[in-house]
């Protein structure tokens, strides 16, 4: 897996050559952010997956962002970040609408429908979409934050755990294969 996620990342010299990214190369070529490595790839699926709720087109900016101050693997975190998209988005709001409302103690509110966004150009889908956000107000806010909270804990545990169990699986394997090599004998 490892192999071919370098072959699908752009190398140092595509970073540094781009025009509109030439001016971040400094930052963007630092070696952790693109050092695969269960730290680096924990912490980058908590910052995707914390950024991913972040409200309109900024979660891949939040994400780099996070990723440069925190140095953990930038191409995963931005690959994290896709889980929100236009299915999921609002099954996801509903959950964080629902979540903060029942921190918050409010039983009376309800959660209401997005606005109708067919034929709309982005300038009218972003403001529609900030108009029905803060119509729905504290407990959509406050529920967006637990919930990001909440995915990206369960994402770093969950990454660990996995590159756990992953390794220990590697070790016992290759024990096996050594302890077949040693013994032939015992393996026929």
């Amino acid at each position: 897996m490892r192999k071919r996620l370098k072959q699908l990342l752009p190398d140092h010299d595509a970073i540094r050559d781009n025009r509109w990214l030439r001016p971040f190369a400094g930052t963007l070529l630092h070696p952790r952010l693109w050092h695969l490595n269960r730290h680096s790839a924990a912490g980058a699926v908590a910052v995707g997956l914390f950024c991913g709720l972040i409200p309109g087109p900024l979660q891949m900016l939040g994400a780099a962002i996070c990723c440069v101050v925190l140095r953990v693997n930038l191409p995963l975190a931005l690959l994290c970040t896709l889980y929100t998209n236009p299915i999921t988005i609002v099954p996801l709001y509903v959950v964080a609408f629902e979540l903060g409302n029942w921190v918050m103690g409010n039983g009376t509110t309800h959660f209401t429908p997005p606005p109708e966004m067919a034929g709309m150009d982005l300038g009218g889908w972003v403001s529609g979409l900030i108009g029905w956000m803060a119509g729905l107000g504290k407990p959509l806010a406050l529920g967006l934050v637990l919930l990001a909270a909440i995915l990206s804990l369960a994402g770093y545990l969950g990454v660990k755990a996995c590159w756990r169990w992953w390794l220990i699986r590697h070790w016992r394997s290759r024990r096996a294969r050594h302890a077949a090599a040693r013994n032939p004998a015992n393996g026929a």
